[in-house]
């Protein structure tokens, strides 16, 4: 506060009026009464008088007794100079900081020796406050008025002003930096203010001399012959010096948060981020690579990279020294630059290259290593500095099942062994990633060379390549071909299966027409005709698991269809689970067949529901998913408009080790006899028939979410009329369960099949009454007891039934033109010739004569085979004698 000594006006101590002064009214009160007494006195006889002046006397002595006391006790202190020269007002008189208090209204009260000196007064009445001592530039007075509104408003506020000339009180300078505070005194009666100034002139030169040295380290760090650059752990670019952005054509000014990334200025170089480190460990790598400058061409450089990882082992950002190697940056000899380009070739190499000792510890690798393996050795680049770790070994980049194997590779080639085989190696790490894994002797070294500890270092080279990716194409091509193996082999067994059921239904129905409900045998003829639809329902998983299976589309609702199904669901799930269903607004529609979608639903629930014995919750929830590109898809949502339905359940969840079988047929946990195992195959070969994906994500310990994905359907203009076809009956099926431990879906026991009503279609739920009627009904049919059982419930009812054991005896028949035919009733698969083949050469003779098709495989799966807009009936094996009855009297009366 030197500058505040120079005052115009010399002062001394400071000025206070804050104590309250004494009332002269009070004293003018007090001598009346005493004066008053003496003369009330004057009147009294003098024996009272005496009486009186006595207890008058008395009275003034207890008086000045208590003051006493108070006076020792510090109950009454006195007024004066003495009383208020305390510590703490001491303090504030000779703080340097220049402090005054302002009581509401304007008016001060106090003010100590360094305001008088900077205000330049001595008293009250010639004392500025603060508003009036700094005046001057707008900047000045919008400061102080903010201050003052924190001053009326209670408040504290600080600022920082810059005055140009300073205050007349302060030394003769051109400026000087003041900082005002104002904040509210708490006072019984009237509320004050403190301000409080203070010159920080000496504080704000030394700051900008810090800041100007600062700026002249900047500048000579970004105008270094060589290049620096910070990064932080996820590649951005904290900070570049000119020299290395001038090298790379950058500006300046767009180097930074915002500015370009790594990837940009290094393709490839995500080495520099990658490595790991020790708790507390400073670790420096160096590199020798090409960065890429704005124009796209290569600048050839070696990066020293230096990392520090904190006491959790995360790193921090990084100070990378950066050289640049290009021919004519330093000088270009033949030796440097033959060095640089075989840095270039190694470590722009696709290929991982690296050295390794006797043990499989890394001495040296490239770039393409460190991205495949996560590992690079520690290199001690400063004189005297020290390794706090030892070099990585090949070993801990394999996964324990390969390491026996990479060490026997690693001995015969440190041995010189020179035809060592490649190997296949998986890699530690997430995404089951693996390698193929050259050994070879370094040779050419020997002690005569290089110093023995180096020889030992270096007595191995391996090359390796990525095989993740061929891996993974590998095994899906794998898992393709065994799916298509066992659809085929599935499909075929359901087609001669399907065959054999419709005999033993068709044979049931004619058995249970033969007999009354009341008839002993007739409970026994319905087991059977109810253990064939069993039957036929495990035949249908066959044919959806290998989507051969007969879908009959609907634009449908699919909230419509759930709540539809809700009854059904909670009664499956039992008391400890929570059902809850949660629709999306406005749902689009889809189109699938409603009964096997409500069929994946069951599936799907059931699967939940084992998966939570203890109970739990289950949520299914529906929403609209809108177009998105590839790149952009999430969570395994596929292109475009779908509505997704959700299943997630708060289960034990699914392991890892068993996700990619989940769809397999056949598979499950489940003792022999309590499940097949087509219960998820099922629901994926139904989604996927239905044009849709399914995903699946699960957690161990936590549960399992199932999303299916419907395409969005959009109404054509003009749709295209579909043959009226009449599916089979669903099996009363068993719903599908899934083991606790793996959640795969099963087929449940038959005990738990009649439990589980099978949803009916809605054709068969309404059957005619009259089914009888007449023609001549040509059936082709090579399965013999088929085509006898059939026959006899055609001709049951009134028709004329022609039977032909193949395509090739039904076109005889035809071209014999003996009868005037009326209906082909034909199998689809038959040798000789099939059914689509039959069609086209009866076209030949009747163009007009109508079809139907009976076959246990899809019908999109023959209709490829015939003619476009070719109008036929469709009628799904197995089926009963009603439903062939149906369909002939339908179809003939159409």
């Amino acid at each position: 506060m030197a500058e505040l000594m120079g005052s115009t006006a010399p002062v001394s101590g400071s000025i206070d009026r804050s104590e309250r002064p004494g009332r002269v009214g009070l004293l003018l009160v007090l001598a009346g009464l005493l004066v008053g007494a003496a003369i009330g006195l004057s009147f009294v006889a003098n024996e009272q008088a005496q009486s009186l002046i006595v207890w008058l006397l008395a009275l003034l002595a207890m008086a000045g007794v208590f003051f006493l006391f108070a006076l020792a006790i510090g109950a009454i202190q006195l007024s004066g100079q003495g009383a208020r020269d305390d510590i703490t007002k001491a303090i504030v008189d000779a703080a340097p900081e220049a402090t005054v208090v302002v009581e509401e209204g304007g008016r001060l009260i106090y003010a100590n020796e360094a305001y008088l000196r900077i205000a330049g007064g001595d008293n009250f009445s010639n004392l500025r406050s603060v508003e009036r001592i700094f005046v001057g530039s707008p900047e000045v007075s919008e400061a102080v008025y903010r201050l003052a509104q924190g001053a009326r408003e209670g408040r504290s506020h600080t600022e920082e002003i810059r005055m140009s000339p300073p205050p007349s009180g302060t030394a003769e300078r051109e400026f000087a930096w003041f900082r005002i505070s104002v904040r509210a005194l708490s006072r019984p009666r009237r509320p004050a203010a403190l301000w409080t100034v203070s010159d920080i002139t000496h504080e704000r030169e030394r700051q900008e001399n810090v800041f100007q040295e600062l700026q002249h380290a900047i500048d000579y760090l970004d105008h270094a012959p060589a290049g620096f650059l910070s990064i932080d752990p996820a590649g951005s670019i904290v900070y570049m010096n000119a020299t290395l952005a001038s090298w790379l054509g950058y500006d300046l000014a767009t180097v930074g948060p915002g500015g370009p990334h790594l990837s940009e200025i290094a393709p490839g170089a995500d080495v520099l981020t990658s490595a790991a480190g020790l708790p507390g460990e400073v670790r420096t790598d160096r590199f020798d690579l090409d960065l890429r400058r704005r124009n796209g061409h290569s600048l050839p450089a070696r990066l020293y990279h230096r990392v520090a990882f904190g006491k959790d082992g995360k790193p921090g950002s990084s100070r990378t020294f950066v050289i640049n190697r290009s021919a004519g940056a330093e000088f270009d000899e033949p030796q440097r630059a033959a060095e640089v380009r075989l840095a270039r070739f190694l470590n722009n190499s696709p290929i991982a290259i690296a050295t390794l000792d006797r043990t499989g510890r890394i001495a040296r690798a490239n770039a393409s290593f460190a991205r495949l393996f996560g590992a690079m050795p520690r290199q001690a680049i400063e004189v005297g500095a020290t390794e706090t770790g030892p070099d990585p070994s090949m070993g801990e980049t394999v996964t324990e099942r390969d390491r026996a194997v990479l060490e026997g590779a690693l001995a015969k080639a440190a041995s010189g062994l020179g035809d060592v085989q490649p190997i296949e190696v998986a890699l530690q790490g997430a995404g089951n990633r693996s390698a193929r894994v050259w050994l070879t002797p370094a040779g050419g070294e020997s002690a005569t060379d290089q110093s023995l500890d180096e020889a030992d270092r270096e007595r191995v080279i391996l090359y390796a390549l990525d095989t993740t990716a061929q891996r993974q194409l590998e095994q899906q091509v794998a898992q393709t071909q065994k799916m298509d193996t066992v659809g085929q082999l599935a499909g075929g067994i359901a087609h001669d299966f399907n065959n054999v059921l419709q005999a033993i239904i068709g044979y049931s129905d004619l058995l249970l027409a033969s007999h009354k409900p009341t008839d002993p045998a007739f409970q026994d003829i319905m087991q059977i005709k109810q253990n064939a639809n069993r039957a036929a329902g495990l035949v249908r998983q066959l044919l959806a698991f290998s989507r051969r299976q007969t879908l009959r589309p609907e634009v449908m609702n699919v909230g419509e269809s759930l709540s539809e199904l809700t009854l059904l669901l909670k009664r499956l799930l039992g008391e400890r689970v929570d059902l809850e269903l949660k629709h999306g607004r406005d749902i689009w529609p889809v189109k699938a067949d409603v009964n096997q979608f409500e069929q994946v639903i069951v599936n799907l629930v059931v699967n939940a529901r084992d998966a939570m014995p203890n109970g739990g919750r289950l949520l299914v929830r529906t929403a609209n998913v809108p177009s998105q590109s590839e790149a952009e898809a999430r969570g395994g949502a596929p292109a475009g408009d779908h509505v997704l339905i959700e299943v997630l359940d708060t289960g034990e969840g699914i392991p890892p080790e068993l996700m990619e079988k989940i769809f397999e047929p056949f598979f499950t946990t489940k003792d022999i006899g309590k499940g097949t195992g087509l219960g998820l195959s099922t629901v994926f070969g139904i989604v996927k028939q239905s044009g849709g994906t399914i995903d699946v994500q699960s957690t161990v310990g936590e549960g399992t979410a199932f999303r299916i994905y419907l395409p969005r359907h959009e109404p054509a203009e003009e749709p295209a009329p579909e043959p009226v076809a009449i599916p089979s009956p669903p099996a009363k099926l068993a719903p599908p369960a899934k083991s606790a431990e793996t959640g795969a879906a099963e087929t449940a026991s038959t005990d738990t099949a009649e439990a589980l009503p099978p949803p009916v279609p809605k054709e068969v739920r309404k059957p005619s009454a009259d089914h009888t009627g007449q023609g001549i009904i040509l059936l082709v049919e090579d399965e013999d007891p088929v085509r006898a059982v059939n026959s006899r419930a055609l001709s049951a009812r009134g028709y004329t039934v022609l039977e032909a054991a193949s395509g090739a005896e039904a076109l005889r028949i035809v071209e014999d033109g003996a009868q005037q035919i009326d209906l082909v009733v034909s199998d689809v698969v038959m040798p000789e010739m099939d059914g689509p083949t039959l069609l086209r050469e009866i076209r030949k003779h009747q163009p007009g004569l109508k079809v139907i098709f009976v076959s246990g495989y899809a019908e999109d799966a023959f209709r490829k085979n015939l003619p476009e807009g070719e109008a036929f009936n469709f009628l799904a094996k197995p089926f009963s004698l009603k439903q062939l009855v149906e369909t002939v009297k339908k179809t003939m009366s159409a």
